[in-house]
């Protein structure tokens, strides 16, 4: 399963996201967002965990959880909503 984390503070590392993680199963990988050009992560990243039961009970433990003096988000990734690729704007022949 595919878990988004966000809010998370500055400076933490993908390591120690991993670590905590692996305290409620197998991580299979970690990517936090950073900056194209500054490098300096963007407060939010991805967590893979192969198995949805021990997924949903970090998201159960984590969500709303204080982490270096911040509450971060621990939600489960929905998959995009078909038929919606650029609903902003029409194409223009």
């Amino acid at each position: 399963m595919n878990i988004y984390v966000g809010n998370l503070p500055n400076g933490i590392s993908e390591e120690e996201i991993r670590t905590i993680f692996a305290g409620y199963g197998a991580v299979e990988s970690v990517k936090l967002v950073k900056d194209r050009f500054s490098g300096q992560s963007k407060g939010f990243g991805f967590v893979e965990m192969p198995s949805n039961s021990e997924a949903d009970q970090v998201i159960k433990a984590l969500n709303k959880s204080i982490m270096q003096g911040q509450a971060i988000k621990v939600n489960q990734v929905q998959p995009p909503k078909k038929g919606k690729k650029n609903a902003r704007r029409p194409r223009r022949d």
